[in-house]
């Protein structure tokens, strides 16, 4: 059990858009996890050159309430016990997290909310499918995610899976949400390459998932992490570095289009995180490392 029993959930912070559709067939490669900027899909291994079309209608999510959710998704049992209520006590988690830390710098978390889709889904950023991955949209705040895509962690991309491997990811795209707040997503153009500024960014993402790990069982909702449970996260971690999927897909490794940093690198910035727990650490853009 990774969730402490008797935690209460807040569905209210996912929105459930399953079986809803909305990109109208839109093909879209990749399978990483990452930012969504415009209507530019950054992707792992991918060529943002590749990817047009892109359509869409800001805030066109829009439906029913998730009321399944608001339902079966009350404590953290449920969230031991299913996926999605495991990715509603993983936002509460990493949100409690934020705000806390925000308000000892004296500001103000503004929330995300995360949107579960399936297949398709139009967002802000322009239409999107799940072959994206899950991704962060800029112009909405929202993080998008398909729960399809953690069998995908693990049938494509070779991962262990597990429940923290789940919270990494969340926590990734979290990550890019508190770089909207800060400002650091307003930089231009993100460069490709091993030390590009594409990198660096999504190597902060990271760090700041490591720092929620190491401040997790302070939100009260999660149990002490483990080293399965670290180990969990390290290994989804190196299962989307730019080097391993290129390795799987195009069978050599081109470090001069990567947009999400190496295996090794994103390991080592998870840990940077975890092991100081200091978002101060995770200064990606002034660092060699």
């Amino acid at each position: 059990m990774v969730f402490r029993p008797g935690a209460r959930l807040n569905p209210r912070q996912v929105l459930d858009r399953r079986g809803m559709g909305g990109a109208g067939g839109l093909a879209v490669g990749g399978g990483g996890i990452g930012i969504v900027i415009l209507v530019v899909y950054l992707l792992l291994g991918g060529d943002p050159g590749a990817v047009g079309g892109l359509t869409g209608d800001p805030g066109a999510v829009s439906g029913p309430g998730s009321t399944e959710l608001a339902e079966e998704c009350r404590t953290g049992e449920d969230a031991n016990q299913r996926q999605d209520c495991r990715i509603v006590g993983f936002v509460n988690s990493i949100q409690d997290y934020w705000t806390d830390a925000f308000a000892q710098s004296g500001e103000s978390y503004q929330a995300a909310e995360t949107v579960l889709f399936d297949g398709s889904v139009q967002t802000a950023c322009g239409a999107a499918t799940s072959a994206v991955g899950p991704f962060y949209c800029p112009l909405d705040q929202r993080i998008y995610l398909d729960l399809g895509f953690f069998a995908d962690l693990q049938s494509r991309f070779g991962a262990q899976g597990g429940p923290l491997a789940e919270g990494y990811v969340v926590a990734h795209e979290y990550g890019h949400h508190v770089q909207n707040l800060f400002g650091i997503l307003d930089g231009g153009q993100r460069t490709e390459g091993a030390e590009g500024t594409a990198v660096r960014t999504e190597l902060m993402a990271d760090c700041f998932a490591g720092v929620w790990a190491n401040h997790a069982e302070g939100t009260g909702f999660l149990r002490p992490l483990t080293r399965d449970d670290i180990a969990q996260s390290l290994d989804a971690a190196a299962a989307v570095g730019d080097d391993r999927i290129q390795e799987r897909i195009q069978g050599r490794v081109t470090p001069e289009s990567w947009t999400h940093g190496s295996s090794e690198q994103r390991q080592q910035w998870f840990l940077v995180g975890y092991e100081g727990g200091r978002v101060a650490d995770c200064d990606t853009f002034r660092t060699d490392g």
